[in-house]
């Protein structure tokens, strides 16, 4: 797909009140995707076009339009919104990520986990299919924590509050889609009685499965895990852990269990909630075995309905890969604009760049035989070819190949061994192309006058 469609299509919508900023943000946005691991300068074509693009995030400014980054998101969202109602089960990922801008002169930021650290937060709600193919980001906070008083505490909103808000925004968009089931999925953080209460007070419009973290007591006395425990094992599972955090990829083997359990409310009542154990056995030596302990609102009686929660909360991981492309992809935290509320206005245009290349890794794992004309045009899908200094077939590869012969530009090796590339090698194998495709187009126009 064009590049120039492609951002109409996400921010064409955007209401900015006047329509050249809908354009230059189409721009913008295009420029972006096209060279995503490059500076805001690095991204645009000369003196001129950087200016407009800072002269754009200006109008963050009270003095003029009081652009926030809900104006650049709201378009994505509503598009995301529009893909979720083709698919009968989605997944709302939600988490938290610090953006580090420390050294930085950029006003009106905050502390972050160590109080000398300057930054902001980030914690977006990122929708998936079951088969983790990203469908578009529906909600988001941004936010920059406030200084800590004299007495050492902070003022401002709690921001556990941002979870439970968080499965708000989720529940709206479940009653716009009768035809679709939203599952908002969280981890450990999103263990809050606030949220389960709110979620029965809405009587559930969307489900809602989230890590515990509290071993909740039961109303006759005991524990929740050591209930569960107690009961028979549903079966084991077994599935690849993918290399992460310095530890190689290793093959998991899991027993489960799961209870239907009564717990106190803390409003006088109770509610009712499925928790599953996922215990791991048989770890390698020196390991720590990984256990899982997962509470949800989902009835789940049978063995393959406990198998379907674990697969969904283990799509969870698509969130930390989100943030691994925003961060280390599109280099957020390299940005320079001076004040938080240009940041915010670009970051919100990032967080849909960063979407576009995790969509285009899943795509070639969930639609791998897909043309590849459907998403790339001819100059990229043969320009893959020549820079691997091979002759372009005469039709266009499937979706599959077209991802692999990219990220062999950007290092992947493509041996047997190797599996599937990641979005790394994507996004550094797609600058390559693209400076490519640029050249040849620049070339064609040279020689056409």
């Amino acid at each position: 797909m064009c590049m120039d469609k492609w951002a109409a299509e996400e921010f064409g919508g955007a209401e900015l009140g006047d329509g050249r900023l809908t354009n230059r943000l189409i721009k913008i946005a295009s420029d972006f995707a096209d060279k995503p691991t490059a500076s805001i300068p690095g991204a645009c074509s000369g003196w001129a076009e950087t200016q407009a693009v800072y002269r754009f995030f200006d109008q963050a400014s009270e003095k003029k339009q009081d652009l926030g980054w809900e104006d650049i998101l709201t378009p994505h969202m509503d598009r995301t919104i529009v893909r979720m109602r083709q698919h009968p089960v989605v997944l709302c990922l939600q988490d938290t990520t610090e953006l580090d801008f420390n050294g930085q002169s950029i006003e009106g930021l905050g502390p972050l986990s160590y109080e000398a650290q300057r930054g902001l937060y980030l914690h977006p709600t990122y929708v998936v299919t079951p088969d983790r193919e990203p469908l578009g980001v529906i909600d988001a906070w941004l936010w920059a924590r406030e200084f800590k008083d004299a007495d050492g505490n902070r003022p401002g909103i709690l921001e556990s509050t941002r979870w439970i808000e968080g499965y708000e925004r989720v529940t709206e968009a479940a009653v716009t889609m009768p035809g679709t089931r939203l599952v908002y999925v969280a981890d450990r953080e999103a263990d809050i009685l606030g949220l389960m209460q709110r979620a029965q007070a809405l009587e559930t419009p969307a489900d809602w499965l989230v890590r515990s973290q509290h071993n909740r007591c039961l109303p006759a006395g005991g524990k929740l895990w050591a209930k569960v425990r107690a009961g028979e094992a549903l079966g084991e599972i077994e599935f690849l852990l993918p290399a992460r955090g310095g530890q190689a990829a290793r093959l998991v083997r899991q027993r489960l269990f799961a209870c239907r359990a009564e717990l106190p409310n803390g409003q006088g009542g109770l509610l009712t909630v499925t928790c599953v154990i996922a215990q791991e056995i048989g770890a390698p030596k020196g390991v720590k075995p990984i256990e899982w302990r997962l509470a949800t609102n989902r009835e789940a009686d049978d063995f393959e309905a406990v198998v379907t929660l674990i697969d969904w909360y283990r799509a969870r991981w698509e969130i930390e890969i989100f943030f691994h492309v925003l961060k280390n992809g599109c280099r957020v935290e390299a940005l320079q604009l001076g004040h938080i509320d240009k940041i915010e206005l670009a970051l919100a245009v990032y967080l849909v760049v960063a979407w576009r290349l995790a969509h285009l890794v899943r795509l070639g794992r969930t639609h791998p035989d897909l043309s590849a004309c459907e998403l790339f045009s001819e100059e990229e899908w043969k320009g893959a070819y020549i820079l691997a200094e091979k002759t372009p077939p005469a039709t266009p590869p499937n979706l599959r190949e077209m991802i692999r012969h990219i990220a062999m530009l950007g290092g992947f090796l493509g041996r047997k061994c190797d599996g599937e590339p990641g979005v790394k090698t994507l996004w550094l194998g797609f600058a390559r192309l693209r400076d490519f495709v640029r050249g040849v187009e620049h070339m064609r126009s040279i020689y056409a006058t």
